[in-house]
């Protein structure tokens, strides 16, 4: 067999008060340690909107809301080649709290630090894809005529895992 398996795998990109959420990988699976948007593999005959909510639900007890898809993507390691499908989302209205079920950890990370945690490399380019989407919402704001430019953000999350943890 010459040819890599191509597996889609979703990914959400969980957006809550100008942060984003970040889940740690537990030690004894593949990428141990590594931070990554939670999600998980698409099953035989599933969509991936379908995917995400039940991945989301396994993986951090709550449900979200999807809002938009980034790009898709692959990545390759090793044999197996990934299709990332990220979707941006928020948490569903009366969702309980995420909860790391399948994680160590969990993180509300403002987006222009998403790139300080040790991601997982599948999850780089997905940083990528929701930095220059939000560039791009922010000019088109800035940029419409007769709308005034939306006023900062003064809301601020504070966590207990909102920075990266020096090993």
């Amino acid at each position: 067999m010459g040819s890599s398996c191509h597996l889609p795998v979703v990914c959400a990109v969980i957006e809550r008060a100008g942060r984003v959420l970040l889940a740690r990988r537990p030690a004894h699976k593949h990428l141990a340690h590594r931070w990554e948007f939670p999600g998980g593999k698409v099953e035989p005959g599933e969509t991936p909107a379908a995917a995400l909510t039940r991945e989301i639900r396994e993986e951090l007890a709550c449900a979200v809301q999807i809002r938009r898809r980034l790009p898709r993507f692959r990545h390759t390691y090793g044999r197996v080649t990934i299709e990332m499908i990220p979707f941006v989302c928020r948490l569903a209205a009366r969702s309980p709290e995420p909860r790391p079920l399948e994680h160590t950890a969990l993180a509300w990370v403002a987006p222009g630090r998403l790139r300080a945690y040790a991601l997982a490399a599948a999850d780089k380019p997905v940083v990528a894809a929701l930095l220059r989407s939000r560039r791009g919402a922010q000019r088109s704001a800035r940029g419409a005529p007769g709308r005034p430019a939306p006023a900062p953000s003064t809301q601020a999350v504070a966590s207990a895992h909102s920075r990266p943890k020096a090993r």
